[in-house]
């Protein structure tokens, strides 16, 4: 795509952020829970647009060069995704459920299931810090010079050892002769036929027809051959050849990408120079006459405050803003009259806020029994005010102001516009000469009382905080003041606290989508999560909010994970992920990983305390824990109890509860027995709970046809459909490892022989164990014991006695 390809973009994207900023403003209406359901109809719309948005916001800022317009854009991108936040959040509230059947909102949209996928800025890994891209690299440098060094097998004698060498040359030279004797003797086969074959002539006609037959033969086949290959591509079953086109034309663009890229950061690069050049000359030309003209504004304020009210006025604190007070347009009069009165109103809003608190209190509980008495005690739904669309509406009302009629053939090399860099840098040194010149004004304005008034200069009193309970968190207190960043991170890594993560896509977590969740709720049945939901959530709770530190200060605070589910459905494989989109540190507190490590009391402490600390240094960071269960466990077994795997709970919740808004780190835990652990400390650790069930028909179709076209082509002989129905039960761990097993070198170079059948996977299947139907249902009965899952029961079973009730009336 061009760059006007792009502007046209942007400016449609605009257009539908400002229908989505008027439709905000009816979500702030109070609905009452009877109408829960167009409601949450009307959150889908807005979260599905929001996704699209960002979608194309994300693709826009990767590929727009104009350095001016990337930071508007970067502004509007983080505020979307902030959004989307905000109404995932929203969404979990009304439905009490972490997955959201949408089909029936896509249908209405005229969207597909890919719409459904939440885009992860590609800035994530683009602009990764070179300090993360350090500790990378120093993190290998550790584990390549820590590594272990595998045992040497037993010596042997040194005669032992000639004579297995001289046996081995003896071999390998035995098995070059006897490849030499058999070519030889297919040579001398070879020749005694073509001499046996001159013997028998044919005569010109016999000749002819022989071939006649061969070539008609092959020219038949051949034709047979390319009729059922466009038979099978005009059905879908086979690819296309142009493929191959499509490959060299995908090439082809994201080439055109990166060297976009590179354009990107040369723009940045001189954008950047320009910018420091311009506030030097701003404050170099403009900055002498901006001191003086605000000395001279600041010292009639003076005068006329003297000359109206007979004394010298008092200077603004900077906690109020300084000298900004005076620029507005006021009179003396009225600034000083705000000063004097702002500890006054400020007492008056304290006890007003009270006042409207008892009388709110009352309210609430006079309806309450006025509803108890009448029957009907009914519940209301609201969306909480945003904090991001401020800052939408800023970006919004930028570009309408600057940029949505700015002739664009001005700049054809997509340049920074001068202009405005220098306004933007006059208004910086605006703000920092104003600093300055009030220091100067405060000191004028002292000596001034000394000389005419002959008192000593008066301070405004700065207002009194408001009575109320102390909101301050407790300071964590530092068990490792005297040791430098450098030397606790080596230590975490050759403890093996601190390790390497896999690199793992997020998209690599294959699964579809759920077509019929809208059918099995009017059916009244509780439809469970597909892979596609779970890898949706872990994109929202994990990816974005880790991914940039402007989204993660401002979205719903989201500390800890907890991944519920059978062996082998990918769990690890999601934490890897995160860290992977993320460029996220990851640390393992799994109860097997600290066995013998740090023993004692004080030992768990420090390895909490050492943990976090690195972890808030060099965010983004993941804590995982492995087997998480353990760590709250009812009954601890016998053959655990030397590995003590509780002895960090105490310490752990301590540290979880000290994470703000803007700490990037994140708690992960999974899990495969949660029976085993208490609801009430799991629950209260873990902020959400995911299950992650086994894959349904439509995942396990798309997992086989991706596994095997990974290492072999799928050709008509093979029949997935078959192959995902008999495989019910079964893991993406055990799709995988039957396909690893059948897969071999040896099976791929057969091919072309002997193509693929079912039977091979199959008879691989039936070595593994599946996830029995028990085991299943006994993690369902737990996932809806959890705080969200009664909730949600609860709502269906007052949903049900409501619709009977209307029954009856009817009847």
């Amino acid at each position: 795509m061009s760059e006007g390809a792009y502007q046209r973009l942007w400016v449609a994207s605009h257009v539908t952020l400002q229908e989505l900023l008027g439709q905000e403003q009816v979500l702030l209406e109070v609905v009452p829970s009877r109408e829960r359901q167009a409601f949450r109809y009307q959150l889908s719309v807005l979260y599905l647009r929001y996704l699209g948005l960002l979608r194309q916001f994300d693709a826009i800022y990767d590929q727009m060069v104009q350095p001016q317009k990337r930071l508007l854009l970067r502004r509007l991108l983080d505020g979307v995704a902030g959004r989307v936040l905000e109404l995932k959040d929203e969404l979990v509230r009304v439905d009490l459920c972490e997955t959201h059947c949408l089909d029936h909102v896509l249908q209405d949209l005229g969207l597909t299931p890919a719409d459904l996928e939440v885009p992860i800025p590609k800035y994530f890994q683009l602009e990764q810090s070179s300090t993360v891209k350090e500790w990378q690299q120093k993190l290998a440098e550790i584990l390549s010079r820590t590594a272990v060094i595998q045992e040497s097998p037993p010596g042997m004698p040194r005669t032992e050892a000639i004579i297995l060498v001289q046996n081995a040359e003896r071999a390998r030279q035995g098995r070059l002769r006897a490849a030499f004797m058999r070519e030889i003797r297919r040579e001398e086969e070879r020749d005694r036929k073509v001499q046996r074959d001159k013997l028998h002539k044919f005569s010109q006609d016999q000749a002819a027809l022989v071939i006649q037959k061969v070539w008609k033969g092959h020219l038949q086949r051949k034709h047979t051959q390319q009729d059922r290959r466009a038979e099978m591509e005009f059905i879908g079953m086979l690819p296309t050849p142009s493929q191959a086109e499509h490959s060299g034309s995908l090439w082809k663009a994201t080439l055109g990408e990166e060297t976009r890229r590179l354009c990107q950061k040369e723009m940045e690069e001189e954008f950047h120079a320009a910018g420091v050049k311009a506030r030097e000359a701003v404050t170099e030309t403009e900055g002498p006459d901006m001191k003086e003209n605000m000395r001279e504004q600041i010292r009639q304020w003076f005068i006329e405050c003297r000359a109206i009210t007979g004394q010298f006025p008092d200077y603004p604190d900077e906690s109020l803003g300084g000298s900004c007070l005076i620029f507005t347009d006021r009179t003396p009069e009225q600034v000083k009259m705000e000063l004097q009165m702002q500890p006054q109103e400020s007492k008056k809003k304290v006890k007003e806020t009270s006042k409207d608190r008892d009388q709110e209190k009352k309210e609430k509980k006079k309806g309450k029994e006025d509803k108890a008495k009448k029957g009907e005690v009914e519940t209301m739904l609201q969306v909480f005010p945003s904090k991001f669309i401020p800052v939408i509406s800023a970006g919004h009302q930028e570009y309408t102001n600057v940029w949505k009629n700015r002739n664009e053939a001005k700049h054809p090399s997509q340049s920074f516009d001068p202009e405005t860099l220098r306004e933007e840098k006059r208004k910086e040194a605006e703000v920092e000469i104003r600093a300055q010149v009030d220091e100067l004004m405060r000191q004028e304005l002292r000596n001034l009382r000394l000389a005419v008034d002959r008192e000593d200069g008066r301070l405004l009193k700065a207002p009194k905080k408001k009575p109320g309970k102390k909101t301050g968190k407790k300071k964590e207190k530092d068990l490792t003041p005297n040791r430098s960043l450098d030397s606790l991170y080596e230590e975490l890594v050759v403890s093996g606290l601190l390790k390497q993560s896999n690199r793992v896509a997020l998209k690599d977590y294959i699964g579809d989508c759920l077509y019929l969740g809208s059918a099995l709720m009017l059916a009244d049945k509780q439809p469970m999560p597909s892979l596609s939901d779970v890898r949706q959530n872990m994109a929202l709770y994990g990816v974005l909010r880790l991914g940039s530190a402007d989204i993660h200060s401002l979205a719903p605070l989201i500390r800890s994970i907890l991944l519920v589910g059978p062996s082998g459905t990918g769990k690890k494989m999601l934490v890897h992920a995160v860290c992977t989109e993320t460029g996220a540190n990851l640390f393992d507190l799994s109860p097997g990983n600290l066995q013998d490590k740090y023993p004692g009391k004080t030992g768990a402490q420090m390895i909490v305390h050492m943990v976090f600390k690195v972890a808030r240094l060099l965010q983004p960071s993941v804590i995982w824990i492995g087997d998480a269960e353990k760590n709250f466990y009812k009954k601890i077994p016998k053959e655990e109890r030397q590995m003590d795997p509780k002895r960090i709970k105490k310490d752990l919740g301590k540290a979880m509860r000290l994470l703000s808004p803007g700490d990037r780190v994140m708690l992960i835990g999974t899990t495969e027995q949660p029976q085993l652990a208490e609801m009430k400390g799991l629950c209260r650790l873990y902020e959400r709970i995911l299950f992650v069930p086994r894959p349904d028909y439509a995942s396990r179709y798309v997992l086989w046809k991706r596994m095997i076209e990974a290492r072999a082509q799928v050709t008509p002989s093979l029949n997935l459909s078959a192959l995902a129905s008999v495989s019910d039960g079964f893991t993406s761990g055990h799709i995988l490892q039957a396909t690893q097993v059948v897969l071999n070198e040896r099976r791929i170079l057969q091919l072309s022989k002997r193509p693929l059948v079912a039977s091979e996977f199959l008879g691989q299947l039936a070595k593994l164990d599946p996830v029995y139907l028990k085991e299943e249902e006994s993690l369902k009965d737990w996932y809806f014991k959890t705080p969200l899952g009664k909730k949600s029961m609860k709502l269906s079973k007052d949903q049900l006695e409501a619709e009977e009730a209307k029954e009856k009336k009817r009847k």
